[in-house]
């Protein structure tokens, strides 16, 4: 093989290498940058939503203690007009109708045993006639949030205290119940391409969720799957829900950076396939130009064949108008018609045979003939053909040195002594040709290697001979060859695949 075809492709090899390293390593540096700006970015998030957390919790505190503070109002009420009512008539009782006059935001309510109003407090007019008759007063009460306070009027006689958040604390709920409810909105939205996942304190039941697929977020165990991905990521964010309530907020990081990290590994397919497809093709120039030197090659050498052939015949001419021995003359027509075939198939080459209906025993019959008197004497053949003609397309003087490469290999490995057998069979619509001979065989780890052009384990040679014979058979006759068995030291034996001729038969 040609050194400098060799170091190019090693040079095009560490090129490629290089590329592939510094795209990687470059690659890397960008989605770490990425990866840290991104966790900075969340870092920032998590940080604003625990300070929002805690303002929110610790409101939620305030209006706890604003609920139970009215709560304890309510209860002095109930106590004042208890005391009201059980004083006597020697005793003051100011203190205790300025606490219950002094009310002016708790709504209340108060009643006899049956359900009639005896006295209202922070109730405007319009609601007082929604509340006229114990009937009315009844669905008012089940329908909205009221506490009762029972007053112990005297002996077993009871009136009844109804009272409710008041109007101030009604509409700080609502300003708090709406704060919530942007927080979580905003935790969704400030995470930009971060997919979110805010749980109750059982950190299973969603509340809200974002830049995750709506129709994913129904399947409960994608959901749990989910969320311990996030918590195996980033720890979850504890945030206060109301009182006594807390959520969770799970985190990682985008898809965008996911994809990204698969970003070098799609480089690298891309890099392989640069490097392969640059192979291919300068491995096809290489045997396009080496083609192309053996195609000039051997139409030279055919074209210089044939000025001496001219001589030769004219010089056989002259031998038997000398009377020289026939026997030799006709040997050496023979050698110069074989100089003839040699001709043809040299000039044949680089160009597309043409292809004729041959009978494959004459002409196996014929090489043979020829070959065999010009071999040592110590070598045997076994030629075993069917009776019946078997017609294929072939072209005769390349068909015919494909056999002949065959059988020089055969006559090499058996160092001039021992047999070659050639069988020819048929199946269906193929024809099978095996040659065997007994010589040295090949080493299995050659015989993948036998066919490439180059490789030869003779002293001498080019390692042209079976690549020629492949490149005939496969190329030019839409045919095969292998070798189908071979045993070091005993024997080798190469088998050829040809298609039947359908369309034409001879009589016998």
């Amino acid at each position: 093989m040609n050194i400098s075809y060799i170091k190019w492709k090693w040079l095009l090899f560490i090129i490629a290498l290089f590329v592939f390293a510094l795209t990687i390593w470059y690659s890397n540096i960008l989605i770490d940058d990425i990866a840290r700006d991104e966790r900075n970015k969340i870092k920032i998030w998590a940080d604003a939503i625990q300070r929002k957390a805690s303002l929110v919790k610790y409101t939620n505190e305030f209006f706890e203690k604003v609920r139970i503070e009215e709560q304890n109002k309510a209860n002095m009420m109930a106590k004042a007009f208890q005391r009201i009512s059980n004083a006597s008539p020697e005793e003051d009782i100011s203190f205790y109708t300025e606490l219950i006059s002094e009310n002016q935001t708790i709504p209340y309510i108060l009643t006899d045993n049956m359900g009639n109003i005896s006295a209202t407090k922070n109730l405007d007019d319009n609601y007082l006639k929604t509340i006229n008759t114990p009937e009315k007063l009844n669905l008012v009460l089940k329908n909205e949030n009221y506490s009762l306070i029972p007053i112990n009027y005297y002996q077993n006689f009871y009136v009844y205290l109804y009272y409710k958040e008041s109007h101030i604390y009604t509409q700080l709920r609502a300003v708090i119940d709406d704060l919530l409810e942007s927080f979580l909105s905003e935790i969704v939205e400030n995470a930009s391409s971060v997919p979110v996942i805010v749980t109750d304190s059982t950190q299973k039941n969603i509340i809200t969720f974002g830049n995750i697929d709506s129709t994913l977020i129904k399947d409960e165990n994608y959901v749990l799957q989910t969320i311990k991905d996030m918590q195996s990521e980033n720890p979850p964010i504890q945030i206060s829900l109301g009182v006594e309530t807390d959520g969770y907020v799970f985190y990682q990081e985008s898809f965008l950076l996911k994809k990204l990290r698969f970003f070098p590994v799609i480089q690298i397919l891309l890099v392989l396939i640069f490097f392969v497809i640059a192979y291919l093709l300068f491995s096809f120039a290489w045997r396009s130009e080496q083609n192309q030197v053996w195609v000039g090659m051997s139409k030279e050498t055919a074209h210089q064949l044939g000025t001496p052939l001219s001589s030769l015949m004219a010089w056989v001419e002259i031998l038997k108008s000398e009377g020289i021995d026939p026997d030799t003359v006709s040997e050496l027509e023979k050698d110069i018609a074989r100089l003839e075939t040699i001709t043809q198939r040299f000039s044949k080459i680089g160009s597309k045979p043409n292809l004729t209906p041959e009978n494959i025993q004459d002409v196996i019959s014929n090489f043979i003939l020829y070959f065999k008197d010009r071999t040592s004497s110590k070598i045997k053949f076994n030629i075993n053909l069917p009776q019946k003609p078997i017609i294929i397309d072939i072209n005769k003087y390349l068909f015919e040195w494909v056999i002949e490469n065959l059988c020089k290999n055969a006559v090499d490995a058996m160092n001039g002594n021992g047999t070659i057998s050639i069988n020819v069979s048929e199946e269906k619509n193929y024809i099978y040709m095996y040659i065997h001979d007994t010589g040295k065989g090949i080493d299995s780890k050659n015989i993948k290697k036998i066919f490439k052009p180059g490789f030869t384990t003779k002293n001498r040679g080019w390692g042209l001979g079976l690549t020629l014979a492949q490149r005939i058979i496969k190329n030019y006759h839409q045919g095969s060859i292998d070798v189908k068995s071979s045993i070091p030291n005993k024997e080798t034996i190469f088998r050829i695949k040809l298609k039947k001729n359908k369309k034409i038969t001879l009589s016998q």
